[in-house]
């Protein structure tokens, strides 16, 4: 394989958002199998570096510098994720290698203030340096200079070679040094990962995996002749460096898009009405090049809200009622207990810094839009669970604005009674008031009867608005900006019920509400279908990738006996 190779097939493959890693994935794979560079004939054979090493055991054996390990877990070859070429040979790793292990210092003389010697602990490896110090008398035998290998022992049991100050070995981490001679390290790293990854998965399902000095005894390392695991090395180190050239470029173009995604839509968010028709117009036209990412689409799914909630999606129409009689009519439904507009008027600090409305239109608080003789209101107080009682929605059950409802819990009908003011009727709009605060949903008809938690608001919204509409402007960002801004308590962050009462809401006239929902329903259906073409647009790149990978990176010999055939 070669840059020239891939940098002309680089267009094809560049928008796969694991495309780089992939790559650097199949070009280990593929340096660990022995198909990375050609044979040479004038190589030493792998079997003669065998007994190189062979001779060299036995002589550290005779001058007391080896002894076999006692016990060891032995790893069977035919399970590891590669099979190298046939004429390399195997080795084991305490053979070609000096492993050892660090020491429990004692935590009392450890610091921050970088006294006396940076302590490597499992959390450093990758560093420089160490966050803690130790400040005390250490045995020289834990020494670790820049060039030793180390690895961790728990958790991912990453191997990194530390290119940091001395320090010294922590305990569960194990360093690797004492390179015998006709090996390369930085060939022996390669296999050596693949092979540690192996036994990551193969260690017990606990919360941390652990390796064992046994596991570490009986790990075998397949070897090339020296000349080749330098081949092999170059080249690794030629094609990593043309991954990063590949990862920056994307970086910049990906940088690029970015910028030009979020400039279009803030141009519709904050339009200039002289240019917005244009605006409009291009981002609509650019909708394929700047929507390749999921979050980009969630950005236009919001772009969309915000300009429903500002008047900016549909038309207004000079016919429709405005907003102001549509409440004057909602006030004047049959309530037990009489209501002042002036009591149901919205939060008006939060009105000082909100977008002036089309005309037509008027600021309503939550309050202002519940049925008659309803409240806005929070569930079930220390709900009592129980197997068979009254179905009780939670947070958790919100889910991609849809309530589950294959497993919702059931709360001791004598407690649910005391929250008759959040029993569920089909249509309620429900709203997360602490934790993810701010997630909707309407309550389906197989809920009618159900409850809620003291996690969650029941809004019963008024028929004589559009509930859908309603929704819309508490996920619109406006909503959700003034909810984050009205978080309260320190343990759990959540939405004060009275201050929930006074969100404004910004109502348009009824038959607009109608028009805006169908308008929001066909991009959402834009949005919905450019994320299924991301979804398939990304496998048919999985697919191409796969095979460029396959023909840029085969040895050319193979290639050309492909070719003959």
């Amino acid at each position: 394989m070669n840059a020239e190779c891939l940098l002309a097939h680089y267009e094809q493959i560049a928008d796969s958002p694991d495309a780089i890693a992939r790559l650097r994935r199949f070009i280990l794979d593929l340096a660990v199998r022995g198909k990375l560079v050609p044979q040479e004939p004038g190589d030493e054979t792998a079997q003669e570096l065998l007994n190189r090493i062979a001779k060299e055991k036995a002589r550290l054996v005779k001058a007391g510098e080896f002894r076999e390990p006692s016990s060891f877990v032995r790893i069977d070859r035919k399970a590891l994720p590669f099979t190298p070429a046939s004429h390399w040979v195997w080795a084991r790793l305490i053979e070609i290698a000096r492993p050892s292990y660090g020491f429990a210092f004692a935590s009392g003389k450890f610091n921050s203030a970088k006294r006396g010697m940076p302590l490597i602990r499992i959390r450093d490896i990758s560093n420089t340096d160490a966050e803690a110090y130790f400040e005390g008398d250490y045995d020289p035998a834990y020494l670790v200079t820049a060039g030793d290998y180390l690895v961790g022992m728990d958790g991912d049991f990453n191997l990194r070679r530390w290119r940091g100050i001395d320090g010294l070995l922590n305990q569960r981490v194990m360093r690797i040094n004492g390179w015998r001679c006709g090996v390369d390290p930085e060939f022996v790293r390669l296999p050596l990962q693949f092979i540690l990854d192996h036994l990551h998965g193969q260690t017990s399902l606990t919360t941390v995996k652990h390796l064992s000095a046994k596991q570490v005894n009986g790990i075998e390392i397949p070897l090339p002749p020296l000349a080749e695991q330098r081949r092999i090395v170059a080249k690794v180190d030629e094609l990593m460096g043309l991954c990063d050239r590949l990862a920056t470029a994307r970086a910049r173009r990906e940088g690029l898009r970015d910028r030009l995604a979020a400039a279009s839509l803030a141009r519709l968010s904050t339009p200039d009405p002289d240019t917005f028709q244009a605006d409009a117009r291009f981002a609509l036209d650019a909708l394929p090049a700047l929507t390749t990412r999921p979050d980009q689409i969630k950005a236009l799914r919001q772009t969309i809200l915000n300009l429903a909630v500002r008047g900016k999606l549909v038309p207004q129409e000079l016919n429709d009622e405005p907003a102001k009689e549509l409440l004057n009519r909602i006030f004047a439904l049959p309530w037990t207990k009489k209501r002042k507009p002036s009591d149901l008027a919205p939060d008006n600090d939060a009105l000082a810094d909100a977008f002036p409305l089309p005309g037509g239109w008027e600021w309503a608080s939550v309050d202002a839009l519940v049925r008659p003789n309803e409240t806005v209101t929070y569930g079930i107080l220390k709900p009592e669970w129980v197997s068979d009682g009254v179905p009780t929605v939670r947070v958790t059950e919100m889910k991609t604005g849809i309530i589950d409802v294959s497993s919702l819990p059931k709360c001791d009908p004598k407690r649910a009674a005391k929250f008759q003011k959040t029993t569920l009727a089909p249509g309620d709009l429900l709203v997360s008031k602490d934790g993810t605060i701010g997630k909707t949903a309407f309550v389906p008809p197989e809920l009618a009867g159900g409850n809620i938690t003291q996690h969650m608001l029941r809004f019963p919204i008024c028929d004589l608005v559009n509930s859908q509409y309603v929704r819309l402007t508490i996920d619109a960002p406006f909503c959700q900006a003034w909810l984050s801004g009205e978080t309260k308590g320190v343990a759990l962050q959540g939405v004060n019920v009275g201050d929930f009462r006074r969100m404004p809401i910004p109502l348009p006239p009824l038959a607009e509400q109608h028009r805006i929902i169908a308008k929001v329903d066909t991009l959402m259906a834009l949005c919905d279908r450019l994320e299924a073409n991301l979804t398939g647009t990304a496998a048919t790149r999985r697919r191409l990738l796969d095979a460029l990978l396959a023909e840029a990176l085969a040895p050319a010999e193979d290639r050309e006996l492909e070719a003959a055939e």
